[in-house]
């Protein structure tokens, strides 16, 4: 579809968050023309009419488009999309090598210049996500630019951009051979099974390979092991890996049971030596509790937001308590991991939730160490928004 450019004009205010970077086109910002489409080229202008920035139309629910360049001369076009990704192709070069981690993030959205784009990589295929249909409007340039900067054997996508930035369904595939799954990736030595074409989500979250690294090396050794909100059991896979005396997975999906013994037995590590409970994170430490279990190392990875039959779920709200109730069955120098996605949710803020429910406790504690993003999850300094993931790995070191 061919894009269309309108010039809009923004505040003073605007202009000046514009010049120092910030990236995103917020709702207020500037008044829409009437023909406004998703995709739209929006070239941005100051009261006096000067140049600051063009970018596209695509609503979000974190905002209405992203600026893609600020340079005046600048088309967005295919050679465009091609420097994009032939640049951030170029930050990954050494993850392209690494024989032990073949899964990775090759561009991330605004942080490498395209707002609303990612796109990952799964021994030799890709994966392109969009995230409204603004940025899908550019689809066929996209597509152009990663088949010309690099080989793969296929490309799949995901489409975001339904309403709350829900998934599409469809078929996934896109060009090159498909797939044959369960596509076996590394990382960091360590295997996972994921799924290219079956729904939303691929099988394990690659902005957490750090903190699995961490798992498995520096605090898995001996420990039982706690996994809340496991998913497909990836933390307890590295826990197990690491010499974990045994692991508990706990999550309220019916398929992370199969999900999870799939990702352990391509691991070569015995299921019946683990435990996979299908129920409720909350209710499962009530009944944890109740039954005076205790375990060394337990790992807190819970959506930003879910809604179950019985509860709703918001880690702004709702951290501090799944803590506390954490806490409750966490032994004497245990470790708790606590991470959260959820990008309203600042450090320090996050930081104050572990200080709360600790106190709330009685439990003494010390920060052993933070992550972040991997470097393949480039971030923009002047979008702090961004730098969504917040990972606090504590120690309890009393409780009265």
């Amino acid at each position: 579809m061919k894009a269309y450019e309108q010039t809009v004009t923004v505040s003073d205010k605007v202009a000046v968050r514009l010049k120092r970077g910030y990236p995103l086109f917020h709702k207020d910002d500037f008044h829409l023309p009437a023909d406004v489409r998703e995709g739209m080229i929006l070239r941005v202008t100051d009261g006096g009419g000067r140049f600051l920035a063009r970018g596209y139309y695509g609503k979000q629910n974190v905002g209405q488009g992203w600026v893609l360049s600020t340079n005046k001369n600048e088309p967005i076009d295919a050679r465009f999309f091609k420097g994009k990704i032939e640049t951030a192709l170029n930050k990954r070069a050494g993850l392209f090598v690494n024989e032990e981690t073949t899964a990775f993030r090759v561009l991330n959205g605004e942080g490498d210049g395209v707002g609303g784009l990612t796109i990952d990589y799964y021994e030799g295929f890709f994966v392109v996500t969009w995230y409204s249909k603004g940025i899908y409007s550019f689809r066929s340039q996209v597509l152009e630019a990663l088949t010309a900067c690099t080989a793969y054997k296929g490309i799949y996508e995901k489409k975001r951009f339904a309403s709350e930035g829900q998934y599409v369904e469809d078929d996934d595939f896109v060009c090159g051979e498909r797939g044959q799954f369960p596509l076996l990736v590394k990382e960091n030595g360590m295997y996972f099974a994921v799924y290219l074409n079956d729904g939303p989500m691929t099988g394990i979250f690659l902005d957490q390979r750090h903190v699995r690294k961490r798992i498995r090396d520096q605090y898995a050794p001996g420990a039982r092991m706690l996994n809340l909100f496991s998913y497909t059991g990836a933390f307890s896979v590295a826990a197990a890996l690491g010499g974990a005396a045994n692991t508990t997975s706990v999550d309220l999906a019916n398929r992370s049971r199969p999900k999870t013994e799939e990702q352990f037995l391509i691991n070569g590590i015995a299921v019946e030596d683990q435990h996979i409970v299908v129920m409720d994170a909350f209710r499962y430490l009530s009944y944890a509790e109740k039954n005076r279990l205790e375990f060394d190392l337990v790992v807190l990875d819970p959506p930003s937001f879910a809604r179950s039959k019985k509860r709703t779920f918001s880690a702004a709200k709702d951290y501090t308590l799944l803590l506390e109730k954490a806490l409750s069955v966490t032994a004497p120098n245990g470790i708790i991991v606590a991470s959260t996605n959820a990008a309203n949710v600042e450090l320090k803020r996050f930081k104050q939730f572990v200080e709360q429910a600790c106190k709330a406790k009685n439990c003494r504690y010390e920060l052993l160490e933070e992550q972040r993003l991997p470097e393949d999850f480039a971030t923009s300094p002047a979008y702090p928004q961004g730098q969504y993931l917040k990972v606090l790995i504590i120690r309890i070191t009393g409780k009265e």
